[in-house]
């Protein structure tokens, strides 16, 4: 038994730190990839097939290469149910990081958005696999502490969306760049 999958091994931590990094950063990046495409109508669709490229690189190539390496033929039997739930696994964050943007396009700020985004995100799994997976005792058995850290988390996105700090004032210059950066070519 490798290190990384004994009881005591806190290796799932170190990844799950890994995916706040990177998931606190997403939004942001996808904020600024759809307002560099300087297209004001089509930049978040841009933007968007881009992260299907990353996806495909990341999500496609890299466990294939794995697959290959490490099981030969025993690696490629895909049990149906298995099958299933992953593609709804993968539709439903598609589906997500698709409204991310589309957000954006309503003028949500990567700031207010992911916020709420990641407050919200928490309660939903939360409640679905409280659901999915219901206590000893049923719902009847939920601790307090458990309660009371969804109210926190849904405070929390509150907090953070109406209290974010605001931006520093734009100056002529940051003006005329996104104006440019809109409308190439109307300098």
């Amino acid at each position: 038994m490798s290190a990384a999958s004994t009881p005591t091994s806190m290796t799932w931590l170190l990844f799950a730190l890994m995916t706040v990094a990177t998931w606190g950063l997403y939004g942001i990046f996808l904020h600024k990839g759809q307002m560099s495409m300087q297209d004001a109508d089509l930049g978040r669709y841009k933007a968007f097939l881009f992260v299907g490229v990353a996806y495909f690189l990341t999500a496609v190539l890299a466990p294939l290469g794995i697959l290959a390496l490490r099981g030969g033929g025993s690696a490629f039997s895909f049990p149906i149910q298995g099958v299933v739930w992953s593609l709804v696994a993968g539709l439903v964050g598609a589906a997500g990081a698709f409204c991310v943007l589309l957000a954006f396009g309503a003028k949500g700020t990567p700031a207010v958005v992911m916020s709420i985004v990641f407050a919200g995100a928490p309660i939903v799994n939360a409640l679905v696999a409280t659901a999915m997976h219901p206590p000893a005792g049923g719902f009847g058995g939920l601790r307090w502490q458990f309660v009371a850290g969804i109210l926190l988390a849904a405070l929390g996105g509150f907090l953070v969306t109406l209290y974010k700090p605001t931006p520093a004032p734009k100056t002529p210059v940051d003006i005329a760049v996104t104006a440019n950066a809109v409308n190439p070519g109307t300098s």
